[in-house]
This record gives C-alpha cells, sequence and structure tokens, in this order.
C-alpha cells in the first residue's frame, strides 16, 4: 500500500495543471480584499446610525470561500480524470488491479497538499481582508457582530482554522465525484452545481426557507463547526454534515470505479444518495429547535401588538411558601425568533415600575429587539405587581398620600400614619396578595415561567427596577442565569450613606447641565439669570411659605420639596436635544413659581399622574417597602437630612422621598437586600446614562468579570428606548457572551 500511495503522489506532484489550479487559489484571496475594498467605500459615506445598521464582513472569508473551494474540488477531481482523459487508467490499474485501493492510495498526498494550502489559503483570505478594512473592521453593529472580526473575536481563529481544514473535505469531494463521473468537464460541471449554483438557489428562497436549506450548503459549514453563526447546525451536526458530504463523494466514486457496465453511475449516485438521505434528517433533527414548551401561545387579544407576538398565561402560588395553595394568573408575551442562524434560547425581560407590565413593554419597544431575534425568542410577563392585573383595584394602587419632609418626630408619625391607611385602603381587599408583592416573590414567578418554558437557563434584561427582581433571582437561582444586562437599574444593595452619595452626585450634575443649557439658550425662560440662585431662593421661599397653586385648594400649594420632587424627572430626562422640551418646561414652570404660582409644576404633574403634587403610589410601595427600601427609625431618617444637606445643595431631600413612603407600612420587609452569591454567576452587562450608571457600575461589579458602559446622555434607561450604541453592545454580550471593556462610552450620535 506504501508503494502504491508513493506512486500516486509521483502522479500528483508531476501533474503540472495542480501547481496551475494552486496559483488560481489566489484568486480567492483578491476577490475577498475586492469585497472588502467595496464594503468600505460603502461604509465610509454612511452616517454613525446607518454604519451600525450596516452587514458584517465577519472573518472576511465568505466572499472567496466558494472560488477557493472550486479550485481544491478541481484538484481532487483532476487527480483521477486526468488519467481516464489520457488512458492512462489502463496502466494504473493494471499496476494496481485492486480498484478501491487504487482510489483510497490518492486520498494521503492530495490531503496533504490540501491541508498545506487550504491553511495558507484561509489565512490570506482572513488578513487580506481585514488589512483592507483597517480600522473600522472594529465598528460595532446593531445586531452586536462588528464590521470585521479579528482573530482575537470568539470563535474566529476557529472558523478560519476550520475554513482551511474544510479544503481537504472539498478536495476528497472532488476526487469522489471525479472517479464517479470519470470526466473532467463533467466533473467541474458537478462541482459548480454544487458549490456556486446550490448556494445561490438557496438564497433566491423565501426567509426562512432559504436560509434553512442554505444551513446545509457546504460554504456554511465552517462557521457554523466554529460556533460562530452561519446557520442553523450545531457544531457537532456541522461537522457530522461534512464528513457526510466526504463520505458521500468517496463512496460514490469507489462504487462507480469498482463496478463495470451502464448502471455504474446510477448505482454510484444511489450510495451518496443513501448516505445522505441518512445524514442530513438526523442533522437536522440536532439543530437547535426552540425548547418544549408547556405553555399555550396564541394570538394576543390586543389589537395593537405586533403581528407575530404570542401571548400566553401561567399560575403560581400568591405565596411561595405554599406552592400547593392559593394561585394567581399572570400573563406572559413573546416575540419569537426570526432569525435564519441557530437558536440561542431565550431572553427574559423584567420590566421596572414596579408595577409596569413587561408585555406591554414588548409592545411598545418590539423594534428594540429586532437584531436580538434573530437568535433569541424574547418573553417578559405583567408581574403579580402590576397594577393592572386585576386583583387589586387599579384607582387605589395608583392613588397615595403626598410625601413630605417631616420637620419633627410628631410630623414624622403623622406621616407614617397617613401612608399606612393609605396602604390599608388597599389591602383589605386582598390581605394575602397585598402582603406577598415582594422582589423575591417576582424572582420565584420567574423561575416558573423559566421552568414552563423548557429552557435549562434564560438569558435576561432588567430595566430600572427590574433590577431587583433580577438581582433575587441571581441569588436564589444562579445556575439558571445565563447572561444578565442591567440597564440603568435601581440597586438596594448599597448601603444608605453610598446611595446617597451616588444619587446626589448625579441629580446635582444633572441640576449644573440644565443651568448650563439655559444660560447659553435665549429661548429659556430663565436666560441671563443665575438659574442656580433662582432656584435655591425659590425653594427655600416655597419652604417658609408654600406657593399656591392658581384655582386649586390650598393644600396643592407646593413646598420647596414639592418643586424638587416635581423637577426631578424633567431634570433627569429633557426630551430630545436640541430642543429639550423639558428643561424648557421646566424653566417656564419656576418663572411662573417665583411669582407666586406653581401651576407650572402641577400642570405638567397632573397631566403625567392625575394628580397635583406627585403622589407615592400604594402599588409601587407594596414593592419598594417589602423590599426594605423604607427608614427603619426617625434617627436613620434624620441621619439621611443631615447627608442630604451636605451633598445636595440644589436638590437636597429627594434620595428621601421613596423611603419616606414606607414608614409606617402596615406588612413587615420579607425581601431585604441581601449580597448575590461570591461564585456560581456569569459576568454582568451593565449599561446606564448619566443618571443611573453610578447605581448600574455598582451592582455589576459585585460579580466578578463584568463591565459597565456608560452613555454620555440624559434619559433613564436604553435598552427599550432605542439606543443603537447600547442594543450594539447589549446584543454582542448575549449572542457572544463577550463583553466591552473596562471604560467603554456610548455618545450621542455615535
Amino acid at each position: 500500500m506504501i508503494d502504491v500511495i508513493a506512486s500516486e503522489w509521483l502522479k500528483f506532484r508531476s501533474l503540472r495543471s495542480n501547481l496551475y489550479l494552486l496559483a488560481v487559489s489566489l484568486l480567492a484571496v483578491l476577490l475577498c480584499a475586492g469585497i472588502a475594498f467595496m464594503i468600505t467605500r460603502g461604509f465610509d459615506t454612511q452616517s454613525a446610525e446607518e454604519k451600525m445598521r450596516f452587514p458584517a464582513n465577519g472573518d472576511g472569508l465568505a466572499n472567496g470561500l466558494p472560488v477557493a473551494y472550486f479550485v481544491f474540488g478541481a484538484l481532487g477531481a483532476l487527480a483521477i480524470t486526468s488519467e481516464y482523459a489520457t488512458g492512462m487508467i489502463r496502466t494504473s490499474l493494471v499496476a494496481v488491479p485492486r480498484r478501491q485501493v487504487f482510489l483510497l492510495a490518492k486520498i494521503p498526498g492530495l490531503a496533504a497538499v490540501a491541508l498545506a494550502a487550504g491553511q495558507v489559503l484561509a489565512f490570506a483570505m482572513h488578513f487580506a481582508s481585514q488589512a483592507v478594512l483597517g480600522d473600522r473592521a472594529g465598528q460595532l453593529l446593531l445586531d452586536g457582530r462588528t464590521l470585521g472580526a479579528s482573530l482575537s473575536e470568539p470563535g474566529v481563529l476557529t472558523a478560519v482554522v476550520v475554513a482551511g481544514l474544510s479544503m481537504v473535505a472539498v478536495a476528497l469531494i472532488g476526487l469522489g465525484v471525479g472517479a464517479a463521473i470519470r470526466s473532467t468537464p463533467g466533473s467541474l460541471i458537478a462541482l459548480i452545481m454544487i458549490l456556486f449554483v446550490l448556494p445561490v438557489v438557496a438564497k433566491t428562497l423565501p426567509r426562512p426557507l432559504g436560509a434553512q436549506i442554505g444551513s446545509f450548503m457546504i460554504e456554511n459549514l465552517p462557521s457554523q463547526i466554529a460556533g460562530v453563526g452561519g446557520g442553523l447546525l450545531p457544531p457537532p451536526a456541522a461537522v457530522a454534515l461534512l464528513a457526510a458530504y466526504t463520505i458521500a463523494a468517496l463512496t460514490a466514486g469507489a462504487v462507480a470505479i469498482t463496478l463495470k457496465g451502464r448502471r455504474i453511475k446510477v448505482l454510484a449516485a444511489g450510495a451518496a444518495a443513501i448516505i445522505l438521505a441518512g445524514a442530513v434528517p438526523a442533522l437536522a433533527d440536532d439543530s437547535a429547535a426552540p425548547a418544549s414548551s408547556t405553555l399555550a401561545w396564541k394570538a394576543c387579544p390586543d389589537k395593537d401588538v405586533p403581528p407575530e407576538m404570542r401571548c400566553a398565561s401561567i399560575q403560581v402560588p400568591v405565596d411561595w411558601a405554599k406552592p400547593f395553595g392559593r394561585k394567581i394568573t399572570l400573563p406572559l408575551g413573546r416575540l419569537p425568533a426570526t432569525g435564519t442562524e441557530r437558536r440561542i434560547g431565550t431572553v427574559f425581560s423584567i420590566p421596572g415600575g414596579p408595577g409596569a407590565s413587561g408585555v406591554d413593554g414588548l409592545k411598545g419597544s418590539a423594534g428594540s429587539f429586532t437584531d436580538l431575534r434573530e437568535r433569541f425568542d424574547v418573553v417578559s410577563f405583567a408581574p403579580r405587581n402590576a397594577v393592572d392585573l386585576g386583583v387589586l383595584s387599579y384607582e387605589c394602587l395608583d392613588s397615595g398620600p403626598w410625601i413630605f419632609l417631616p420637620n419633627n418626630r410628631a410630623q414624622y408619625a403623622a406621616l407614617a400614619k397617613a401612608n399606612r391607611e393609605s396602604a390599608q385602603r388597599c389591602r383589605k381587599a386582598d390581605p394575602e396578595f397585598f402582603d406577598h408583592m415582594d422582589s423575591a416573590s417576582v424572582a420565584r414567578d420567574i423561575e416558573a415561567i423559566r421552568a414552563a418554558l423548557g429552557e435549562e437557563r434564560l438569558s435576561f434584561i432588567a430595566t430600572s427596577y427590574g433590577g431587583v427582581p433580577a438581582v433575587a433571582y441571581a441569588r436564589l437561582f444562579p445556575a439558571r442565569v445565563r447572561a444578565m444586562v442591567m440597564d440603568g437599574i435601581v440597586n438596594l444593595l448599597p448601603d444608605r450613606a453610598e446611595s446617597d452619595r451616588m444619587t446626589y452626585s448625579g441629580i446635582e450634575k444633572q441640576f449644573e447641565r440644565f443651568t448650563t443649557w439655559c444660560g447659553s439658550t435665549t429661548s429659556c425662560e430663565l436666560n441671563g439669570e443665575d438659574v442656580g440662585a433662582v432656584w435655591r431662593g425659590l425653594v427655600a421661599g416655597a419652604d417658609r411659605s408654600p406657593i399656591p397653586v392658581k384655582g386649586k385648594p390650598r393644600q396643592a400649594a407646593y413646598t420647596g420639596f414639592d418643586l424638587k420632587v416635581a423637577a426631578a424627572p424633567h431634570l433627569t430626562s429633557p426630551g430630545p436635544e436640541p430642543e429639550f422640551p423639558r428643561w424648557r418646561q421646566l424653566a417656564e414652570a419656576i418663572g411662573r413659581a417665583r411669582n407666586g404660582d406653581a401651576s407650572g409644576f402641577a400642570d405638567y404633574v397632573e397631566q403625567g399622574t392625575g394628580s397635583l403634587k406627585v403622589s407615592s403610589a400604594v402599588g409601587a410601595n407594596m414593592t419598594h417597602c417589602l423590599d426594605g427600601m423604607g427608614y427603619g427609625s426617625y434617627e436613620e431618617y434624620q441621619e439621611g437630612q443631615r447627608r442630604g444637606q451636605e451633598l445636595s445643595p440644589n436638590m437636597t431631600g429627594i434620595r428621601q422621598w421613596h423611603p419616606l413612603g414606607c414608614i409606617g407600612w402596615p406588612a413587615p420587609v420579607t425581601n431585604p437586600p441581601r449580597p448575590l452569591p461570591a461564585r456560581g454567576l456569569p459576568p454582568f452587562l451593565g449599561v446606564g446614562t448619566w443618571i443611573d450608571f453610578a447605581y448600574t457600575d455598582d451592582l455589576v461589579r459585585r460579580v466578578p468579570g463584568s463591565s459597565a458602559v456608560r452613555y454620555d446622555g440624559h434619559g433613564h434607561g436604553l435598552y427599550l428606548t432605542g439606543n443603537s450604541c447600547a442594543i450594539a453592545h447589549v446584543n454582542r454580550y448575549l449572542t457572544s457572551l463577550r463583553l466591552p471593556p473596562d471604560g467603554t462610552v456610548c455618545r450621542p450620535g455615535g
């Protein structure tokens, strides 16, 4: 056998056309570089937002791979068809009568050349593409990919190496095809059909059929083997399919070269078909299908939902300490995966509030999930503390007392009494339900949903107060967390002093930005004045003598604290720049208030909340208070007041509004802040604006290996509001589990 292999290697080496073919393979490198050049020409003319939507070039091999495959397939085919063309096949078969041995002896030399040349060619295509893209290669795209992909990217080195190795498989396929057809022109036509025509036909078919069929094409197998996308097959299945193609071709060739007569080619084709017919269905079954769910998904009853959205419901215990006791029903919503690549799993969106419905969030923010749904289902729910769940009255949950800053113990006790009475009005309708609104119960509900979805683990996007049940879930079920995104979250883990420092630092900087804008904008009501001095004077005067709301009852008059509470949301989210309509509205309200009428504040507060002043809503507090947000004593409140006076000359006391809403609460704390487990959790990703980055960064840093992205802009929450830069970083993390480097910053318009 060794002598036969040596003779076949001598024939292969002496065939001059093989050298020419290997030289022609350099066209694949030129093609990759040329396509990359065309990409740069188009990319450079786009706006920053358009660049994020540009299609990725990936490792750069896709454009040249079919050409390279054709060259190596032709190399394999010519290894045997050249002997048929010259008549040397008779001499060869006389020298080696065992025809299958003759065919097999061609494999080692052909494979060795294809292995060495294939690796060189694959790396050359990659580096040529990357070199032409230059710095543009690192541009992050909305789907989480980058325009190019360096070898340091997860899976890219593997993909390039596998692409080189796949040249060996294609060369052997060419050998099998050549042995089966026995004609150089016929073999080349067959290779053109396999490597060019069929993939193009697949791409012309409607989605998702075309992409599903494309997953089984040879050119898409290396990236699937490397696990970096490109189709529906998991890596083992892609490896098996490439092997099946090779075995089928060689089997067909072995059958054809062994048998004689008119039916040789029919038998050879049949042998190949039998192998592939057994392999392809098995591989298709092995592709990542949606998890087996026990939930009954159906069309949503609302008219304004996206047409593809589906709804379901799940029953969970009111009291998780009594799992077989009374149940409540929670609505669920799902945006199913739409992509043409292998499904990774489910992303669960945890809504904020507390009291917001994640089902409504999916309806309103479906566009933010468009690219993520290429690889994931997206699911959310109306949590047990959603104010419109129907168990407790919406009107009751949406109302509450007006919070004030107590000046003494008697006032502190009076506020506690008002809170308690307001809560009891809602609680008496269903005490058992009311007393189990803590975020740990919400986390246990999510775990029940995970089990019903049939998912081994979930990936999460937690927004605003959704960070509190997300932390509870990570603490209770760390092994069930695949990935965790914290987006502008509420963080109850720092102590009071650190929380005060972060809150006041953020709101003071926002106030400075507001005053700077007003000083540079002639249309601002307070332009040309010392806005900070005007504000502080207004607040001090209102604390001495509350400012009436024209035409409204005397108790609606605004104290300095009321002014701060009403101003804080406008300071945080001024609206789109450069108009900043909410800052403009705030300046106008300040101007009216210093003239003795707080209607400017009361009008927009009433428009947004239905109350003349911001009320401490029972629906939010029934979660806040059970989660331990309230003060434990009057002394703790006084200490908070002292810190606020030191930290915040313009917004003193604003940090105390939520904790004061919980004093006197009729139900005990059931979910006090507890640290996350020291191990067992994956690294988290945090994203946050100027106002909420500090809290978000603090939380994710508590999990080793985590990182956070700061958005240098206004607002609260980024992913659901459609911020492209944040969406790109989150999508990248969720699909590849790769985190951005420390210090990563997103900027408006970038």
